[in-house]
């Protein structure tokens, strides 16, 4: 399915092509939730990072998390992260080049219409502050960290074919 998102003020636009248009997940970790969880969690979708084209790609901005060792204290960057447009502060997608083929648009920055999902998958939730309402249907999942089933595996799993 080919997706068409953009920034809040339009000047970067994007497309990408996406096997796994279900927004299925919310993650609820610190880094999502302040980036670009309005909710409180962020939804992310799964994309095909060679399809990617970008107008307005000067405008793109990058946020990588910094980790700090508990032994050294030496602070070492991630070697992915975020990208937000840095007029209006969307954020656009995540990725990491651990895997290349691959990049994590927000649905929040997706405007094509997304299919429903028929059922979410809660990630990250030791990390939910209080103050976050987590909803959950009768058939969702919830994970306090990661769950083992990939994105690719949960869309195999209900849309099989």
């Amino acid at each position: 399915m080919k997706l068409q998102g953009s920034c809040h003020c339009q000047v970067i636009q994007f497309t990408l092509e996406c096997d796994t248009p279900y927004p299925y997940l919310r993650c609820y970790c610190s880094i999502c939730r302040k980036v670009s969880g309005g909710g409180g969690y962020a939804i992310n979708l799964g994309g095909d990072y060679n399809s990617l084209e970008i107008e307005g790609e000067q405008h793109i901005h990058h946020y990588r998390k910094v980790d700090t060792d508990p032994q050294s204290g030496e602070k070492t960057k991630a070697p992915g992260g975020r990208a937000f447009c840095g007029k209006c502060g969307t954020a656009l997608w995540n990725y990491d080049p651990g895997w290349p083929d691959l990049v994590h648009p927000f649905a929040s920055a997706i405007d094509t219409p997304l299919p429903k999902a028929p059922e979410i998958t809660h990630i990250m939730l030791n990390y939910k502050p209080d103050w976050v309402p987590a909803e959950f249907g009768a058939d969702d999942k919830k994970f306090d960290e990661y769950p083992e089933e990939s994105l690719a595996d949960w869309h195999q799993r209900l849309h099989p074919g």
